[in-house]
């Protein structure tokens, strides 16, 4: 029995050690069955999804649903030093409890060292009477005065990270709306000789894409973390360029297709390794985001837009086929996060800084027309006060 009980104290002890190795310093995706991390999220964010979900304000349930990414990482730290704790005292219960201890006997002192080792507090009211008992107290010291070491390292990559993300969630708010929508994405460059910009805005969200990829798979729980503000995430964000470069491939004339192709691939290739962090399957018989009346709507809002768009009758089909690629798996991971995905086309838009801005530039060039283009700038002013 004592033997079976060092074996299990030694397991657990490894399978800590082994899944906070896996989380924190793995820079790639951990495999194995066996992972506490897994079981840990596994366990407590439907718990928490039904929890925000009594919450009817939008803003207070998304307040909720952010607690959960901070929150679960402090009590997956709680777990794996409770896991060691646990782990140590269950070794030094299989060697009949090796202390002089006077206030406690058995398996409680066990735990009393343990817990007191692993945070280093060396109190030193309890002392070990074998030498093999202090030889694990050492152990255990060193494994606790490392696992520190490594948290404390662990708290900036992971914010870090989070922080890269949200500045380029940000930043596509004056570009595409709030939520990002390809139908505004594509109004807003519109204009003459938008198709540069366009093409690099395309650029760095391929570099964001991949940016994305890789410090959510080296850190799965980056994914649960939420941004600023209800209006956007990083699923919004990823689908709506998604869209975006999906429209431009099948419906959209001009070179910034041949940028659109890399940026969809490292896209699309994010949203499906993403999805399969998670065991998720593709939505297949999910509400249909853009059927033929709304696509109708978006050829119209383009072609008034200037967009040259693309006039035979495949367009819808080929633009449908893109879709399949990449919705399915947007649709899970928005179902599984709770984080909604963006629309075709915004039904209400929602105000922000760059309508106000385009808005006031518009009246500054109405009022100092150049000579001979006063009939471009009252268009250009109809033109935003279509926003």
């Amino acid at each position: 029995m004592r033997f079976l009980t060092l074996l299990g104290g030694i397991f657990c002890v490894i399978v800590v050690l082994l899944d906070a190795f896996q989380t924190i310093i793995l820079p790639r995706r951990a495999a194995g069955k066996l992972r506490l991390t897994r079981l840990f999220y596994g366990l407590t964010w439907k718990p928490w999804r039904l929890f925000a979900s009594l919450f009817r304000n939008p803003r207070k349930r998304e307040t909720a649903y952010s607690f959960y990414g901070p929150l679960s990482l402090i009590f997956l730290l709680v777990v794996w030093a409770g896991g060691m704790v646990i782990g140590f005292a269950l070794i030094f219960y299989s060697f009949r409890s090796p202390f002089n201890d006077t206030l406690r006997k058995g398996f409680a002192s066990d735990l009393y060292v343990s817990g007191t080792t692993i945070f280093t507090l060396g109190l030193g009211d309890v002392t070990p009477q074998s030498e093999t008992a202090r030889v694990f107290i050492i152990l255990e010291a060193g494994t606790g005065l490392g696992f520190l070491a490594v948290v404390m390292g662990y708290f900036p990559v992971l914010y870090s990270a989070f922080s890269r993300r949200e500045v380029t969630i940000s930043l596509l708010d004056a570009r595409a709306g709030s939520p990002p929508t390809a139908a505004e994405l594509m109004k807003r460059h519109s204009y003459q000789g938008a198709e540069q910009a366009l093409s690099q805005l395309l650029v760095e969200w391929e570099r964001w894409s991949a940016e994305l990829l890789e410090s959510h798979i080296s850190y799965p729980l980056l994914c649960y973390f939420r941004s600023q503000h209800t209006n956007q995430s990083w699923i919004s964000a990823l689908t709506a360029i998604l869209d975006t470069s999906a429209l431009l491939i099948a419906g959209v004339r001009g070179h910034e297709a041949r940028q659109a192709q890399l940026t969809f691939a490292m896209a699309r290739h994010a949203l499906v390794d993403l999805a399969q962090i998670f065991s998720l399957t593709p939505v297949e018989q999910g509400p249909d985001r853009l059927p033929p009346e709304r696509y109708e709507q978006l050829y119209k809002l383009l072609c008034e837009s200037g967009v040259s768009v693309c006039r035979d009758g495949r367009s819808f089909e080929r633009l449908r086929d893109m879709r399949v690629l990449y919705e399915g798996y947007a649709d899970a991971l928005s179902r599984y996060l709770r984080m909604p995905l963006p629309p075709w086309i915004a039904d209400q838009a929602h105000k922000d800084n760059w309508l106000a801005v385009a808005k006031l530039r518009a009246q500054t060039e109405a009022a100092n027309p150049p000579s001979g283009d006063s009939q471009n700038i009252a268009n250009l002013v109809d033109h935003h006060h279509d926003f």
